[in-house]
């Protein structure tokens, strides 16, 4: 694996291992055997267990549970969507209400396979949003899920006509170019320039959860640099 385990550990007990999972990479493996986060997690704690799983291209908080016992406590919690489950990422434009709740139930696509939409007899399918900065081109947001369905967050800004930044399926999937926002930008000759985000500008943050003591916890993932650089040159 091109990467340290141990660098990507953001939290870990008896029970639990939290992990800030790079945008590209796998929580489980596929079924072409494409190595995931767990196969980096089963070599270094032998028995490993998955609670729950991001997409490929979001990063952030994934935990897994190190026993059977834990796994039980922390699935059952994601089953009764007792966990808060926080996300930060860039729209596409900004939208005229600075927060609100999307409630709008998802399927799968009827004819593209891998595809959600939003479908009035798919299942329920509720987000929080709040607009946390407001830039010429993008808006930097935060996302409380209250379901898990997949794609929500990305299904759900869509629909709302603000598609997350870089999403190949539900947006243009255009990267962030630093030249499109800054005025005074220049490129050598023969430069090329190199984008600033090139990936779904998405990213799970926190997770508050029931530890098997019965105290909360909340887990952090940091921003990964390339999310942290297009903030602050936004910021600029």
């Amino acid at each position: 694996m091109a990467f340290r385990i141990d660098d990507l550990i953001v939290y870990e007990d008896e029970n639990l291992v939290a992990v800030n999972k790079p945008s590209g990479m796998l929580t489980i493996p596929d079924r072409e055997g494409v190595a995931g986060l767990r196969n980096g997690l089963q070599d270094k704690y032998g028995s490993i267990f998955t609670v729950h799983r991001l997409d490929r291209d979001t990063s952030g908080l994934v935990i897994f549970a190190r026993n059977e016992v834990a796994h039980r406590h922390f699935s059952m919690q994601f089953e009764e969507r007792s966990t808060r489950k926080v996300y930060n990422g860039f729209v596409l434009g900004t939208p005229h209400i600075t927060e609100g709740v999307i409630d709008e139930p998802i399927a799968e696509h009827p004819t593209k396979k891998g595809v959600m939409t939003v479908w009035r007899k798919g299942k329920e399918s509720v987000t929080e949003f709040t607009v946390l900065e407001q830039f010429r081109l993008y808006a930097w947001m935060e996302f409380r899920i209250l379901t898990g369905r997949t794609h929500q967050i990305r299904v759900h800004m869509k629909h709302l006509g603000h598609p997350i930044v870089c999403d190949p399926i539900y947006g243009d999937g255009r990267p962030v170019l630093l030249s499109e926002f800054r005025k005074k930008f220049n490129l050598g000759k023969f430069e090329e320039e190199r984008p600033l985000l090139n990936r779904l500008a998405l990213h799970a943050s926190k997770l508050t959860l029931k530890n098997l003591d019965g105290d909360e916890i909340t887990l952090e993932a940091p921003l990964q640099k390339d999310m942290k650089a297009t903030l602050q040159q936004l910021r600029k």
